[in-house]
């Protein structure tokens, strides 16, 4: 298991930020270039590398990237899983397009292109076969779009984020890189099996999808709520009720567990950022209430889940 590193553009100078994005991204994934708009551009990227595993966590501003074919002798494919903004992959002649919690395949071995908004999305490469053991048709799946909304790509997308919480004291359990990986195939496998399963409503669930994804679209808004949900997806305040009641929550308790949980993630991988601006980063306007829902959630203060404790 490699170390976790980590880059960011703050400290580079603006004219220089284009270039550098391009060498860290060559670095990471041999033969990926990106394209950003102007010396405006800022982004941040960890990269760590689990067993069979090489992932990356990026957010960025706009930016366009591409990949050229990468030669090796053991078929790989990549998964990229949209967490904020919205993307659209390109792949021989398939095309989709990602929504906070959908996920695609593809592979690195033929050239790909991604256009990318503000965003922020994990990205994982990974050997073929062991995924092909448990999801036959894995071939036929590349490039199409994989819901996040399917209670299977709930699950893979919470685990992903939960990695990256755990850094580098995974290192205590020298078992804990195996286990990763065979979770890691078997929840991908689950979630792609899942979202080509047809579900019982199809309606109901297309609306419970367009108003979650409205809401974690929208999750940093620090007026983001029912009304605010209502407007945005064109429906009624009661129906948005309707939605989180057949859930079991509530608009705001979900809104704030949304909050918290995002936050959870940012403490451990953002350890140059305050409490208190990913707080505010995050839709809370008081750090002092942000910290009683953090702990009467977590169990513990924020500064004291940052130092693992």
């Amino acid at each position: 298991m490699s170390a976790l590193l980590k880059f960011h553009t703050r400290d580079v100078a603006p004219a220089d930020r284009a270039r550098y994005w391009n060498e860290i991204a060559d670095r990471v994934f041999t033969g990926t270039f990106i394209n950003v708009p102007g010396e405006d551009f800022a982004g941040r990227m960890l990269t760590w590398r689990v067993g069979d595993l090489d992932m990356i966590r990026t957010d960025s501003t706009r930016s366009a990237v591409g990949r050229t074919p990468v030669v090796q002798d053991a078929e790989r494919l990549i998964l990229h899983l949209q967490c904020r903004g919205t993307s659209s992959h390109g792949q021989r002649n398939a095309e989709c397009a990602l929504e906070p919690g959908d996920f695609v395949l593809a592979t690195p071995h033929v050239p790909y292109s991604i256009q990318l908004t503000r965003h922020e999305m994990l990205v994982v490469e990974f050997p073929r076969a062991p995924l092909a053991e448990r999801f036959p048709g894995v071939d036929d799946a590349l490039l199409q779009r994989m819901c996040g909304a399917t209670p299977g790509g709930r699950v893979f997308h919470d685990f992903l984020l939960s990695l990256w919480q755990q850094g580098e004291r995974s290192a205590e359990d020298p078992e804990w890189e195996t286990g990763v990986n065979a979770v890691f195939y078997d929840l991908v496998a689950l979630a792609m099996r899942g979202a080509q399963r047809p579900m019982a409503d199809i309606g109901e669930a297309a609306l419970r999808k367009r108003v979650l994804t409205m809401v974690m679209a929208n999750l940093e808004d620090p007026m983001l709520r029912t009304a605010s949900i209502a407007d945005g997806c064109s429906i009624s305040v009661r129906t948005v009720q309707n939605v989180f009641a057949a859930m079991g929550t509530t608009p705001t308790a979900y809104i704030v567990d949304q909050r918290l949980r995002r936050a959870a993630d940012r403490l451990v991988a953002r350890p140059d950022a305050s409490i208190t601006e990913i707080a505010f980063d995050l839709g809370f306007n008081d750090s002092a209430y942000f910290t009683r829902c953090f702990r009467h959630h977590f169990g513990v203060a924020p500064r004291d889940w940052r130092l693992g404790k």
